[in-house]
């Protein structure tokens, strides 16, 4: 037995016009809103990010919502992933990208390149960064820039 199927053309019709309509991003998210942001999130934000675990502290770091002081402390771990959650999180203020720029991680420093919001003074030390791999990713980022 074969498990290949062959639909007739009135099958394929039929199925075309039962198929369900695409929404636009924008469309989804008034359909499903996210709720609102509380002082109770914001509180467990700060819990989790004392956590032993570096995955939950990466779970913090890559929130939109953590007040700026989070970002700057979580800057700061001991563990190169939740740094470079920090660095690739649009939501980091600019001061903490700026700081962040000098890591000793080049994974980190490469996440800071290619977060869309660094300030410009930082791409043009990042273009001189020691690693080959930060370069190229400044280089990449401007190529898009210049495309656009």
């Amino acid at each position: 037995m074969s498990c290949i199927r062959f639909n007739t053309p009135a099958q394929r019709a039929q199925m075309r016009a039962a198929a369900p309509a695409m929404l636009t991003p924008e469309q989804a998210a008034a359909l499903h809103p996210a709720p609102p942001v509380t002082e109770t999130k914001i509180r467990r934000l700060r819990l989790l990010a004392e956590s032993a675990n570096p995955k939950i502290r990466e779970s913090v770091a890559s929130s939109y919502h953590a007040p700026a002081e989070l970002y700057g402390r979580l800057a700061h771990d001991p563990d190169a992933g939740v740094r470079g959650c920090v660095a690739r999180n649009e939501a980091t203020p600019c001061d903490v990208l700026r700081e962040m720029a000098h890591d000793d991680d080049e994974t980190v420093r490469g996440w800071v390149a290619v977060n869309f919001f660094v300030p410009d003074d930082v791409m043009r030390e990042l273009a001189d960064d020691p690693s080959e791999t930060v370069r190229s990713l400044v280089a990449w980022k401007g190529s898009l820039a210049v495309s656009a």
